[in-house]
């Protein structure tokens, strides 16, 4: 078993946001090996993240965030368990860097189940129809209509986005990190994005 040094824990709580006794078992588990530690501590979270997802989550707060001399505006509803969280700095952290993400990204939707199937099929049919432009073998239609959906999602839905602080986890990861640190279901409710001038 590889000797873990206290330097290696620091190094992976700073990294995944995790206790100093779940790094150190995190490495101990994955011998010492730093990648799979962070992976290990994910699917954890992520885990942890399941069991809490129907809890009721009626506390949080609304955030807004105005950028660029007031050409970009967002206002968020994010949503957890108690008032104790809610009023916690890390809270407020949080729902203001989620803002920050939503005016550089401009997602659309919160999540996929978020968007109407009218819309979904609609798209669908749009990439069918590049696909059968571009001459593709109709065979291969719909393996190529579903990575290229899979990707569209990636763009127009908050929580599959690549976070902005660090695009190694999606926004969905961020959040179920949290989760599993605070013990409560957070969520994002709703939120807008204005541009200014924008067309509606």
């Amino acid at each position: 078993m590889a000797q873990i040094k206290a330097l290696t824990v620091k190094e992976l709580r700073e990294r995944t946001g995790v206790g100093m006794m779940e790094c150190k078992q995190a490495l101990v588990e994955c011998d010492g090996d730093m990648d799979k530690s962070v992976e290990y501590l994910q699917k954890r979270a992520a885990a942890k993240a399941v069991k809490r997802i129907d809890r009721a989550a009626t506390e949080g707060q609304v955030s807004s965030y105005i950028h660029g001399n007031g050409r970009i505006g967002v206002l968020i509803e994010v949503n957890c368990e108690t008032d104790f969280t809610a009023r916690n700095d890390s809270f407020s952290s949080l729902a203001r860097d989620l803002c920050l993400h939503i005016a550089a990204s401009g997602p659309e939707f919160v999540a996929r189940e978020a968007i109407p199937e009218a819309d979904l099929e609609k798209q669908r049919s749009i990439f069918e129809g590049q696909a059968e432009e571009e001459g593709k073998p109709e065979k291969i239609w719909d393996k190529i209509v579903t990575g290229r959906m899979e990707k569209w999602l990636k763009e127009i839905c908050l929580m599959n986005q690549p976070w902005f602080r660090d695009g190694d986890k999606t926004v969905e990861t961020v959040l179920q990190e949290i989760i599993a640190q605070t013990g409560e279901n957070i969520k994002v409710r709703r939120f807008v994005r204005w541009d200014l001038g924008e067309v509606l």
